[in-house]
């Protein structure tokens, strides 16, 4: 049966999760296409803040990695914008000139940001917070600037100057209306929570009107200007004051759009029946809902109906507001406000930080506000929606459900108390029982893997808590603690040191092999265990095992890094940082032969080029004339190094003929993840080897190795290793160190993480105490490296395949 075509225009958090549910019921019905306004994957808008603030990374809140859209055969045009949508044809059209035909349409274009209309509003310096553009604009403000401002004193607007001021910047707030997220908070939470926040360094312009941004000499924004005159400094003003359905592509294709896309029960939109629209874009009964759980029912919905089921009905939803703002809990449903006919239960600790107002009617819970103590805003959203008369309960409502005693469950442990059908996760519609049976089916014991099996606290987070109660009680033992044995991914049960064992004690040589003596769920695994098994073998048995290129991902098959246009960057390697005029002459021929865009020098001392063809691929490779740089692979990347003696007046040791060293003995390593390497010719240690994973600093009488650091958003120092007197024993200690990792490191796991799950102690044992157990890994290290093919070369041999490099296999979308 011919499938169905499904174009989906958005590629965000409600969009995706239509697709997630439709694939679970209706894997076979579409072939689906999605396009992306943002170079990115899917990837959880809710956690910007903690990337801003600097405690998670981009990479940490993905979603949806490149690899699923692939696994699932969902052509991803990331970096495209849609422009047109042609109904009568069913065509959607973006603005390169990318189309594709639809037989079914997803509209998901989420919301705009609204900007303040006010004089200076489009000056440099001036920007919103919605996406990951704007998350890396205010971090590279933050390094640059001193004083921000932020318009907004709701969620976003406090997340906001919350992460700028932990990133060094002098942080104001202006909010316009009396007290702090008056949508969420009465006056008292909300003046509660201005004080928390004022005592951690945030500073208030309640009740300020904004009249004009001020401009500096240089154009940048330098002030902002209010109605009574005064002004406030600002070498960055963030607008933080509301959003808008994004229905424009919507309007001009003449759908129906009233306070955003309007839809019916069955989520397709009023005007056209081939067109459905979930999200922040949609109109649902005159409400554009901004929160994700009722977000996510509308997906199942929609889901649902794309699948030809004809069943479910979205009817709106009743929301509850549970937050983590800064660090303080917050909660609060319903009518929270109060009003004629209501009659309020309140109890104020403003000492502890603590406030509950219970909203009642009719002897009917309709709302509550809570502030720094939200354990018990479920069973209040529960008692909330269910509309239960709560007389019997009335004395002992405001002290949560684990209070109630014979009226309802014993104990102290709010996730004891559940009910297996209470709900935990209300983003995601999970309850107790299914997070429960998860863990005890499928082995679970830490938050990630149950996140990953039931999406719970995968959303906004504030259920986190719960969560890890639960799991607690029902694993057994602290969820916090490394797991004795987290499966590798869903084909199987055993863990990466299960498989790494395995493949030594049983002489195992191929991943099928691997597969069947495990016993593997999946016969032919997934994207994620594939390539680890790959290396596993490699690894374990080098020369013996043989390499297998499609279990690598798209950049190791291809020899060169995919960028977001999906053309390819080439970094030949240069040793230890050093080049010659020969060698730049080259680089330029090609350049201007190849029309590449883009030549930039890269923190690892390299020249990029960016933007060659597929099929230019190797023509490239060959014109140019040097090595790989392998900075696509899990491998040896880069041997950054200093001038060091040879020319430096501080030098005390030769840094770069050390660097060098270092890097042909190493240069063709494959490894758990990527490597860097630093060599610094003395203590000023201009190299940074202080945050590589191997670092070497020369001093008067040889030279001191680190190991395990980590540049990047969450920098970690590498630990003193050890001291050595020559280049030799720099190269037996850095490569001993090295084959270790390559032998006992999980995949993906960087040399900074793997020391915090073995520990330094174990390391040292097996390298500074064991002489000949020193001698025998570098020697293996360089048995496995010694005939290793350039892959840019030596094709043949690296088993390229270069069909892959043929013009019209080239234009395909890459897996």
């Amino acid at each position: 049966m011919k499938k169905m075509k499904l174009v989906m225009v958005g590629n965000g958090m409600a969009g995706v999760r239509t697709l997630e549910e439709l694939l679970k019921i209706a894997p076979e019905l579409y072939d689906i296409a999605v396009f992306g306004a943002e170079p990115h994957p899917n990837y959880n808008r809710i956690l910007l803040s903690p990337v801003l603030a600097g405690e998670q990374t981009l990479d940490e809140i993905v979603l949806n990695s490149w690899e699923w859209y692939a696994e699932n055969g969902i052509r991803l045009h990331a970096g495209k914008t849609v422009v047109e949508i042609d109904r009568v044809k069913r065509v959607v059209r973006a603005a390169d000139g990318t189309e594709e035909e639809y037989d079914r349409l997803l509209l998901c274009t989420g919301s705009t940001p609204f900007i303040l209309p006010v004089p200076g509003k489009d000056l440099p310096g001036v920007i919103a917070y919605r996406d990951i553009a704007d998350t890396n604009a205010m971090i590279d403000a933050a390094a640059k600037y001193r004083k921000a401002v932020v318009i907004g004193g709701g969620l976003l607007g406090l997340e906001a100057a919350n992460g700028l001021m932990k990133r060094g910047m002098e942080t104001t707030v202006v909010h316009v209306m009396p007290w702090l997220m008056e949508r969420q908070l009465d006056d008292v939470a909300g003046k509660l929570l201005q004080k928390s926040l004022e005592e951690r360094g945030l500073k208030f312009l309640i009740g300020a009107q904004t009249q004009d941004l001020v401009a500096g000499e240089d154009g940048r924004v330098k002030a902002i200007r209010f109605k009574d005159g005064t002004e406030a400094e600002a070498d960055l003003v963030v607008m933080a004051v509301g959003i808008r359905p994004n229905t424009a592509l919507a309007e001009k294709a003449r759908l129906h759009c009233q306070r955003g896309i309007v839809v019916n029960d069955t989520m397709q939109t009023v005007t056209d029946a081939r067109i459905y629209s979930v999200g922040e874009c949609a109109a649902h009964r005159g409400i554009a809902y901004g929160l994700v759980a009722p977000l996510f029912e509308q997906a199942k919905v929609a889901a649902n109906h794309l699948a030809q089921f004809g069943i479910g009905r979205y009817t709106g939803s009743l929301t509850s507001t549970k937050l983590k703002v800064t660090g303080i809990d917050l909660f609060s449903a319903g009518e929270f406000m109060g009003g004629e006919g209501t009659e309020e239960i309140v109890m104020s600790d403003p000492f502890a930080g603590v406030y509950k107002k219970l909203v009642i009617k009719d002897e009917k819970l309709v709302g509550a506000c809570l502030y720094g103590d939200t354990v018990d805003g479920s069973w209040y959203f529960k008692l909330l929606r269910e509309g239960r008369k709560i007389a019997d309960i009335r004395d002992k409502l405001m002290f949560g459900e684990s209070n109630l005693g014979d009226a309802g469950h014993q104990g102290q442990n709010r996730a004891a108390a559940m009910a297996d059908v209470d709900e935990v996760c209300g983003c995601n519609g999970v309850n107790k029982g299914s997070i429960c049976k998860a863990i005890k089916e499928k082995g679970l014991f830490t938050l990630e893997e149950v996140r990953k099996h039931t999406k719970a606290s995968a959303s906004c987070g504030s259920c986190t808590g719960l969560v890890e109660q639960i799991i607690m009680f029902t694993a057994g033992g602290d969820y916090s603690a490394a797991p004795k044995k987290k499966a590798m991914c869903g084909c199987t049960d055993h863990s990466h040191q299960d498989v790494r064992e395995a493949i030594k004690a049983n002489r195992l040589l191929t991943i099928a092999g691997i597969q069947k003596f495990m016993e593997w769920r999946t016969p032919n695994g997934c994207a994620s265990c594939r390539p680890a098994l790959n290396y596993y073998l490699l690894s374990t048995w080098p020369k013996e095992a043989k390499d297998d290129p499609q279990s690598r991902y798209i950049n190791e098959r291809s020899h060169a890094n995919i960028q977001k246009d999906g053309t390819y960057s080439v970094i030949p390697r240069m040793w230890a940082g050093e080049t010659t005029a020969a060698e730049l002459r080259r680089i330029a021929d090609v350049v201007d032969k190849y029309k590449i865009p883009t030549v930039k020098v890269t923190g690892g001392q390299r020249i990029d080029l960016l933007g060659v063809k597929k099929e230019d691929l190797q023509n490239v490779w060959k014109d140019i004339g040097m090595p790989s740089g392998h900075a696509y692979a899990k491998a040896l990347r880069t041997v950054k190094t200093c001038v060091g003696s040879e020319w430096c007046r501080f030098g005390t040791q030769d840094s770069t003929q050390m660097g060098k060293d270092l890097e042909r003995a190493l240069w063709r390593m494959y490894a758990p993840h990527k490597v860097k390497l630093a060599v610094s010719g003395c203590p000023r240690n201009c190299a940074e080897s202080g945050i590589k994973d191997v670092g070497v600093i020369g001093v008067d009488s040889g030279w001191e190795i680190y190991v395990g650091g980590n540049g990047g958003i969450k920098t970690e120092a590498g630990q003193f290793f050890c001291k050595v007197k020559t280049a030799e024993e720099v190269l037996e200690y850095s490569g001993a160190f090295l084959q270790l990792y390559r032998e006992e490191g999980w995949y993906l796991e960087r040399t900074v993480h793997y020391l915090h799950r073995v520990g330094l102690d174990s390391v040292k044992k097996k390298i500074l105490d064991d002489h000949e157990g020193r001698k025998a890994l570098w020697e293996r290290l360089q048995f496995s490296l010694g005939g290793e093919p350039d892959p840019w070369f030596e094709q043949d041999k690296a088993a390229v395949d270069t069909r892959q490099f043929d013009k019209l296999n080239a234009q395909e979308q890459p897996a």
